[in-house]
């Protein structure tokens, strides 16, 4: 996953970069239905769950690479990249929560920390400024969160794999979380400066 550039390059919207884009957001909520095809009586669809979130992840690596290379950085493109990346943190923590292979604390946590950046973005709004570009912890912290997610879904088994899966899982939910929340003390931080400056100015 990579940080785009805040220079923007194209307005078009049917571009490659945007298409995988757009792909990305239409697998969340079939992610989601197969994640939770258990608790409504359906059979354990979790490879195929895994399979989603691959090849979300594939995606998510490809649309950053070719938009540099092929100069189509777009505003859309800003948009949907970090907006893909939280619908699928969204979703697997309602599934797995749902499932209780997620404890209520950690969701509550991350939640909590989205609900921080949004009052952020409001802020930022009122001030006429736009969201903050995506910064490298964050991207950071999203891919170690995309990491735990599979493996703790993984981990919702037996064997010595499920066992496996479990150690990394949590180990990547613990390293995520705290940079998570790191990006988005640092995300306040930048908001503050930001307002403070504007206050000054007028």
């Amino acid at each position: 996953m990579e940080v785009q550039e805040t220079r923007v390059q194209t307005d078009r919207v049917l571009t490659i970069p945007n298409i995988l884009s757009m792909a990305r957001l239409v697998g969340v909520p079939l992610f989601l239905w197969l994640i939770l095809r258990p608790e409504f009586g359906g059979p354990k669809s979790d490879g195929w769950a895994l399979l989603v979130l691959a090849l979300s992840g594939v995606s998510d690596y490809l649309d950053g690479k070719l938009a540099r290379r092929w100069n189509q950085i777009s505003s859309l493109g800003r948009l949907l990249d970090p907006a893909a990346d939280r619908l699928y943190i969204l979703s697997t923590l309602v599934g797995l929560t749902w499932r209780e292979i997620l404890p209520l604390w950690l969701t509550v946590a991350l939640l909590a920390r989205e609900a921080m950046l949004l009052v952020m973005v409001g802020i930022l709004r009122r001030h006429g400024y736009p969201p903050p570009q995506v910064n490298f912890l964050g991207k950071a912290a999203t891919f170690n969160l995309m990491y735990a997610f599979p493996l703790l879904l993984l981990s919702d088994g037996t064997g010595w794999l499920s066992s496996l899966a479990e150690v990394f899982g949590w180990a990547f939910a613990g390293w995520g979380t705290t940079l998570y929340w790191w990006a988005g003390i640092l995300y306040v931080v930048q908001v503050r400066r930001l307002v403070k400056t504007d206050t000054e100015a007028d």
